[in-house]
């Protein structure tokens, strides 16, 4: 399977603690998953570090609902509840389950219910520089994502910007699918993608008009 040519080259990441302040959180992340599909978004990530498994999983579902027959839905982190859901594949950390334990269980999961068909459960897996690219390419991922690229609000800890170069270094490092991450906006995603990404994966910028900003991020990636 050509997991590139199904690579959107926009991949919206929702990140449930940007919701957590309204005063109905399941509401608001539906909503704004809805306008992400209204502004022409295949491929969405479902991120919720915070949260119980209860409000997680009730989230979750309400997503796969939404976005059934609409678009690819990952889960963060978490193999478990991607099954429990119904997503379409989980992306990895590096401190998370290893990627080659996640596809030994989403594939006997799959073919448990749906037999030897084409179609499997995707496996992303993070990584923050050259190195561990390279391993990641020895790994059974279907997309490696790098960053972050420039500086990043969006989570408590980031690792250090790889920039650029660090995008560049990680294209000749690999031939898989490549995700870029980290301080993205429609002021600097095409410069990314001419470094080498297959596609942009995007939070911050998007959550003032979700609906408008990914029509205008798919514009200008063409």
């Amino acid at each position: 399977m050509n997991f590139t040519s199904q690579l959107p080259r926009v991949y919206p990441i929702i990140d449930a603690a940007q919701f957590v302040a309204s005063p109905d959180p399941l509401t608001a992340v539906v909503r704004f998953a809805g306008e992400l599909l209204k502004g022409g978004a295949t491929l969405l990530q479902y991120r919720n570090k915070s949260a119980d498994v209860r409000h997680t999983l009730s989230q979750a579902r309400e997503l796969r609902r939404l976005t059934l027959d609409r678009a690819k839905l990952i889960m963060n982190d978490r193999t478990d509840l991607c099954l429990a859901a119904g997503f379409d594949g989980v992306h990895l950390g590096q401190d998370d389950l290893s990627p080659v334990a996640a596809r030994q269980i989403l594939q006997a999961a799959f073919q448990n219910v749906f037999g030897d068909g084409k179609e499997r459960l995707w496996v992303g897996f993070s990584t923050h520089n050259v190195d561990q690219v390279r391993e990641a390419d020895r790994m059974p991922v279907d997309y490696i994502a790098v960053g972050p690229v420039f500086a990043t609000v969006s989570k408590a800890n980031p690792d250090p910007a790889i920039g650029l170069e660090g995008v560049r270094q990680a294209r000749e490092a690999t031939a898989k699918p490549l995700v870029a991450i980290g301080g993205i906006t429609r002021a600097n995603c095409r410069k990314v993608m001419e470094a080498g990404a297959d596609s942009v994966a995007v939070i911050a910028d998007l959550v003032e008009s979700p609906s408008i900003a990914t029509e205008q991020f798919l514009r200008i990636l063409g």
